[in-house]
């Protein structure tokens, strides 16, 4: 059974939480490994590895991109962060375990958390009795388009010829 990880604010788990599950799979707890995580848990771009990377090598020059990219696979397989995967991007990663949606802007490229809303929590794709000998255990959306702010841009801007 998978331990209910605390959270300091109500959407992320907070230091000491971090320190505890660390401790409770074996795991060191170094310096490099709480800045990458305090770095995730700051950041509110769901970052690639590549851009925890530039982060955390500010305070640690010495840091490898390897290490970073191996810790944040750790911390997804502990349970500490979700891997966003969207079409042809490096895989991002989120603090925020709640359920939430995401969506991809096919312009500028970020992504931002949607709430699910109370007609959403159905869930289809969870609701499904096991089908052809699979269980769906969790479902994750990535809605993919053109957020407020592009979309604006593009508005006030019609004659760039930028087609969505």
């Amino acid at each position: 059974m998978e331990k209910e990880i605390p959270r300091g604010r109500a959407d992320l788990p907070d230091m000491a939480a971090f320190t505890e599950l660390c401790h409770s799979h074996g795991l060191k707890v170094t310096p490099q490994r709480n800045e990458i995580f305090r770095q995730l848990l700051i950041s509110r771009d769901h970052p690639c590895a590549d851009a925890l990377y530039r982060r955390v090598k500010r305070k640690f020059p010495g840091i490898s991109f390897d290490t970073v990219h191996r810790t944040l696979q750790t911390f997804t397989d502990l349970g500490l962060a979700h891997v966003v995967e969207g079409t042809g991007v490096p895989r991002r990663f989120d603090p925020n375990l709640d359920d939430h949606y995401h969506f991809w802007c096919r312009i500028c490229r970020r992504v931002f958390d949607l709430p699910v809303r109370d007609q959403d929590k159905r869930g289809v794709a969870l609701e499904l009795p096991d089908y052809q000998g699979y269980r769906v255990l969790k479902a994750r959306l990535v809605l993919e388009g053109v957020c407020a702010e592009c979309l604006q841009k593009t508005h006030d801007d019609m004659d760039g010829g930028r087609s969505l």
